[in-house]
């Protein structure tokens, strides 16, 4: 590439020249390419250590007029093909030029003009494409991609120097973090190390520091681990590299690969060594942390954070924290935690406005919102920026408050559903859901106790002072979405929220509220969208309707079943890829009796995307991610429990419903919904809390248990027994066994007791050390669900296929490997889409033609050279089934399994198949007439006329069919249904066009066999046997057939007289007609590799000349073959589109067989067992190989061709 001149004062001292003229040189780097000897090696080791951009460009041109030793560098390149291109324009358009020159200074001023005169020109045919990223990060990613071989789909996140340590022995290099990979090299004395692990593959990420490794990032794998050492900042390293591991899992887990945000505010200036893609996940880091800290939603992108100080009136004091601007909210949250947290969303400002500074309130803000509420920031720094930025924000809010579109996390609302509005933006007509409905406007709780008598003893008075207390909170910090959250509303909330309020506050403190108020009429939409459809999803709410607390009264009648069955199936609407999980209905039955559907619904929404990420997916991943973070909790502070608890395995076992339900299924009712209250309020770390304080609590107990059975028996009595003594509502029996042991009833245990004890023991847990906590657990967890749904896939298969387990396990890593590599490298997007967590495990990963023809040219045995596309194609179209362009792993087993495992017979049927319809596509057919034979039924002409009669008659016999019994139509589908073991008398003919493309494969196949010659002559001998098989045949089939005219025998009765009398035209009897016609189409199927535009008199000449060349050494004398010799399969294309072909030739497989097995050459290749192992390993060096077919980078094609 050319680059901008610059100055070069030793010219000579790492570079070797190899080419000169009067004014330009063009030179090597010492220790590229071979030779070099020390100097070589020590100039190599320099440029890796340092990061010399050499390493790139090791080859440059140089710029130098008469005795001067100021050189000048103006072009450089990664090989000596694009550097040689550049030296050659320079000879050609400017030596002769600069012989003109008489002053050295106006040759090199005119150097300098033309070599920038260049670069001014690519650099604007590239304006549009360029990127944000600086030259010198370009340049690492240009090296990254060729020193891995990664296309140029691959994007470079970051790059940093480190010390990956091989053994004892630490090399000293560089580790390249991309978004699919993890690479490092490093090159010290002549020694490289490359390293290269996928993102998908990384089964644990952890930094550590220990005396062997200090400072270390370790990299663990199912097969090894890595270790990475020596960062200048360890901290931001592991950071990125959690969130592109993290990616990956996303990708293993619901498809969800990696795409850039393209919509981030440009960077005041470019960083020296940091990229677009960088910016974009720190970005997403950010934005992840605020979304949780303030339960937002998916959508909210932080615009930019700022310390200041809060002034609170209730009191009288300035809290310090940072402000938060987004694009629909304006947040606080205090330094000290628990202390204050503020949101106000943007839709519900009224003013902002700058106030006046003091020295007691310097550069204040003050915020007013519609209900009266004014909030005073102060101590900004850029408070004229801030001001500007927020009033940017409520320009684009709409004032209706309608946020217009959900998160991203969600299907869009269908354009196609016209629903009809009236003057209140409600539908005009409601099928199943409408603002009438009892459940549209009140909670069934509320439905159900309106009748009921008011009690007024204790529990009642108890729960008036909790209604007054929290009105008393309204009254000093704000009621609704603007309220400050303060330590004391923590307290509140701990002792229990009233049930008038419960709902309100749930809604509130989850985020629910904010995303009901933006989105209204969503979920009457989302209802009306929903009912109706039959689903799996709406079949398993339809049977797990009725299993929602059976036992509380609003779930006895059908208003009760009605609303939770519309909120469950508008949330399976609005989110396909977790539909239903069973758990949600408990969840959403509770949430209705203190809610509104709406309400529901969004607390659902809630619940679901943010709070228990994962959870309710098809393998609750969520929940089994929280039970590994709950048994490492249990083992940091309960350790000797935590180790007699996983002798007895039963963590795992008693754990999940707990999380999945949030105690709801194995607790007292009134005693779980004190739990959902603080669970809302905190989030997760309530439920570990509460979990570990039960452990605690039953730790001697747990101890002196002998067995599983007896430790859940304890646990499960303990959690029937948390009651609520201050509830007010009737007692709801508790379905949860009963277990007790002996007479004595056991003891109860407060809830409230249960919630402080939790508290006090365990509030030292912190949301973002469960969050790091969760990252490692996800790792382990999606990978142990992968080695689960491989194991299945195995078993399923396994009966079927001869290969042994491990082979198996090997084929379907590289399979699924395929997969994955096409959903970031692939150029269709349809890879992605064709992995459906849902389906079951043997339908989830499928390959298209594409991938196939790799993985067939990877681990196939029957390789045919440049044919080899063709027959693999040939195959996918064999093993597809169902037509839809992708074969599972099954199918691809069953075709490699025929091939290594198969004896003679079964690869001999295979092979006679990929030659038959459907493998033999229209387009292979040579011609037109044949193809339309190939594609028709094989039912006998006198069967078709018969047929056509029938049509063409009366309709009795279709009435006829009408009434017959049913039972006969049963028996016809059980006959349809069983299984038919195919023999090879139920194979088709094959015709003789079909024929002669066997026989060009199999030369293919021979053509690198140690045995060429002996199995070409084999194979051509039968190939003759079996011509005249076929003559012999069409003489008994013509006979047979009474045929009043046969048009293509009248076209051409010439083909058959020669066929038949072979010695008329080789009066010498050195070949037969049948031998000659074999051997011009083998030899055809050699010539067609190499196309070539070449004239018709060309053809004709060199056809026997290259037939000879190619067939001289074997046992047939090509040479002897007449020239009036009717041949099939030449390449002249007039010969095949005329009447050559012989539509009545045909062979069956068994006179295949039976011909094949007269030559010792062919059985002996049949039946060689192939070596899967070899070739899997072939394959495992391949995958880094074919990474370079897609590379498009000029330096990488550069480097390729040389």
């Amino acid at each position: 590439m050319w680059i901008t001149p610059e100055e070069v004062l030793l010219a000579n001292a790492l570079w070797v020249s190899e080419r000169a003229n009067p004014f330009f040189i063009l030179q090597r780097r010492k220790g590229h390419g071979k030779g070099g000897g020390i100097t070589g090696l020590l100039v190599g080791t320099m440029d890796v250590v340092l990061d010399s951009s050499a390493r790139v460009a090791p080859y440059r041109i140089l710029h130098q007029t008469g005795d001067s030793q100021i050189f000048c560098s103006i072009a450089c390149g990664s090989s000596r093909k694009e550097i040689t291109e550049h030296w050659e324009w320079l000879e050609t358009n400017l030596l002769q030029t600069l012989s003109i020159f008489d002053n050295n200074e106006d040759i090199t001023t005119f150097v300098k003009g033309k070599i920038s005169g260049i670069i001014a020109e690519e650099n604007k045919s590239k304006a549009a494409l360029e990127d944000e990223d600086s030259g010198k990060f370009r340049e690492a990613e240009l090296k990254m991609r060729k020193l891995f071989g990664m296309p140029g789909e691959e994007k470079l996140v970051n790059y940093y120097s480190c010390s990956y340590w091989k053994g004892r022995v630490p090399r000293q290099g560089w580790v390249y973090l991309s978004v699919n990979h993890l690479c490092f090299y490093s090159l010290l004395l002549g020694k490289e190390v490359t390293l290269v692990v996928q993102w998908t593959e990384v089964t644990r990420l952890e930094k550590n520091a220990t005396l062997l490794f200090p400072e270390s990032v370790r990299v663990s794998t199912r097969h090894t681990e890595h270790y990475f050492s020596m960062f200048l900042n360890v901290n931001d390293t592991f950071k990125l590299m959690e969130q592109l591991a993290t990616i990956a899992m996303r990708q293993l887990l619901d498809n969800e690969g990696f795409a850039a945000d393209h919509s981030l505010p440009k960077a005041c200036k470019t960083l020296k060594n940091v990229s677009a893609l960088k910016r974009d996940l720190d970005a997403r880091a950010k934005n992840e942390r605020y979304r949780a800290l303030f339960r937002l939603t998916q959508d909210e992108r932080l615009d930019g954070h700022t310390d200041c100080t809060l002034w609170t009136p209730f009191a009288k004091m300035h809290i310090v924290g940072q402000l938060f601007v987004s694009n629909n909210y304006i947040c606080f949250c205090s330094r000290e935690e628990d202390l204050c947290q503020l949101i106000i969303p943007l839709r519900e400002v009224s003013i902002v406005e700058k106030a006046d500074s003091s020295s007691v309130l310097p550069c204040p803000v003050s915020i007013s919102t519609k209900n009266k509420m004014t909030f005073l920031f102060a101590n900004l720094k850029d408070r004229d920026f801030l001001v500007q930025r927020i009033s940017d924000f409520l320009q684009r809010t709409p004032e209706s408050g309608h946020s217009g579109s959900p998160s991203p996390s969600t299907t869009p609302l269908s354009s196609s559903l016209p629903t009809p509005t009236g003057a209140t933006g409600e539908p005009s007509q409601r099928r199943h859901y409408s603002p009438s409905l009892p459940t549209a406007t009140q909670s069934l709780l509320r439905i159900y106790q309106k009748h009921a008598p008011e009690e007024h003893g204790p529990k009642a008075t108890k729960e008036k002072m909790k209604e007054e207390l929290w009105n008393i909170h309204f009254l000093e910090f704000g009621r609704g979405v603007c309220m400050y959250r303060t330590s004391k509303t923590r307290e509140l909330v701990l002792n229990g929220i009233p049930e008038s309020l419960r709902g309100e506050l749930w809604l509130l403190f989850s985020g629910a509220q904010n995303e009901m108020d933006t989105h209204p009429g969503y979920y009457a939409e989302r209802v009306e969208q929903a009912m109706g459809r039959c689903t799996l999803a709406t079949e398993e709410i339809e049977r797990d309707l009725h299993r929602s607390m059976p036992e509380h009264h609003a779930f006895q009648n059908e208003m009760g079943i009605a609303a939770l069955r519309r909120v469950l199936t508008a949330y399976a609407c609005r989110n396909p890829g977790i539909g239903y999980c069973q758990a949600m209905n408990i969840v959403t039955s509770v949430l209705l009796l203190y809610c509104t559907e709406e309400e529901a619904f969004w607390l659902l929404v809630a619940l679901c995307e943010r709070m228990l990420p994962d959870y309710y997916n098809t393998r609750v991943v969520g929940a089994l991610v929280d039970q590994g973070v709950f048994e490492e909790l249990t083992r940091a502070c309960l350790p000797f429990l935590y180790e007699h608890m996983q002798e007895l395995g039963v963590i795992s076992t008693i754990s999940l419903s707990w999380f999945l339900t949030l105690f709801l299924s194995v607790m007292p009712f009134d005693s779980a919904v004190l739990l959902v209250d603080c669970f809302f309020y905190e989030g997760i770390k309530v439920i570990f809390q509460v979990a570990l304080a039960v452990l605690h609590a039953n730790m001697d107990t747990l101890l002196d248990c002998n067995d599983e059975g007896e430790a859940m028996t304890i646990l499960g009595r303990y959690l029937d027994n948390v009651v609520n003594k201050q509830t007010v509502s009737p007692p709801i029996p508790h379905l949860h066994a009963l277990l007790t042991s002996g007479d004595e009833p056991p003891p109860q245990i407060d809830v409230f007791q249960l919630i402080k004890s939790s508290c006090e023991k365990f509030g030292s847990l912190r949301a973002d050390v469960i969050e790091q906590m969760r990252f490692h657990q996800r790792l382990k967890v999606i990978q142990s669900l992968e080695d689960t749904a491989k194991r299945s896939v195995v078993r399923a298969i396994m009966t079927d296929s001869a290969f042994s387990i491990e082979e198996l396990e090997e084929l379907y890593v590289h399979f699924k490997a395929k997969h994955i590599i096409s959903c970031y490298w692939g150029a269709s997007t349809t890879a992605a889409e064709r992995h459906d967590p849902s389906l079951p495990y043997l339908e989830q990963y499928r390959i298209d033609l594409g991938q196939f023809c790799q993985l067939f040219g990877a681990l196939g045995t029957w390789l045919c050279g440049t044919h080899t596309a063709t027959l693999a194609a040939r195959l996918f179209r064999l093993l597809d089934m169902n037509r839809d362009g992708l074969i599972n792993f099954k199918e691809f087993v069953t075709g490699l399994s025929g091939m290594y495992h198969g004896d003679m017979t079964e690869k001999l049927k295979l092979l006679y198949n990929l030659h038959l319809p459907p493998a033999l596509c229209p387009e292979e057919a040579e011609s037109a007439l044949e193809a339309t034979q190939f594609f028709t039924d094989d039912t006998p002409q006198g069967e078709e006329v018969k047929e056509a009669e029938d049509a063409l008659g009366s309709g009795d016999a279709e009435e006829k069919k009408e009434v017959k019994d049913y039972k006969y139509y049963l028996r016809m589908w059980a006959m349809e249904n069983e299984p038919k073991k195919e023999t090879i008398k139920d194979l088709r003919r094959m015709n003789q066009e079909q024929f002669i493309e066997l026989c060009k494969t199999l030369y293919n196949m021979f053509s690198e066999d140690p045995l060429e010659q002996e199995l070409y002559h084999a194979i051509a001998t039968v190939a003759s046997l079996l011509l005249r098989i076929g003559e012999v045949g069409k003489k008994f089939t013509n006979n047979g057939a009474n045929k009043p005219t046969d048009t293509i025998n009248a076209q051409a009765p010439a083909p058959a007289a020669e066929l038949l009398q072979p010695e008329k035209e080789e009066p010498n009897g050195e070949s037969s007609s049948g031998q000659s016609l074999v051997c011009r189409a083998l030899a055809e199927a050699q010539l067609e590799t190499p196309p070539q535009q070449t004239s018709d008199e060309e053809v004709k000449d060199d056809t026997s000349v290259s037939s000879y060349s190619m067939l001289s050494t074997g046992s047939l004398q090509c040479e002897d073959i007449a020239d009036d010799t009717v041949l099939i399969g030449c390449a002249g294309d007039q010969q095949r589109r005329g009447s050559i072909l012989d539509g009545d030739w045909s062979i069956t497989f068994e006179q295949v067989l039976a011909s094949m097995l007269t030559e010792p050459p062919l059985v002996d290749y049949f039946e060689k067992k192939g070596d899967i192992q070899a070739r899997m390993a072939i394959c495992k060096m391949q995958r880094r190989v074919e990474r370079q077919v897609s590379s498009s980078s000029d330096h990488e094609l550069a480097q390729l061709s040389t």
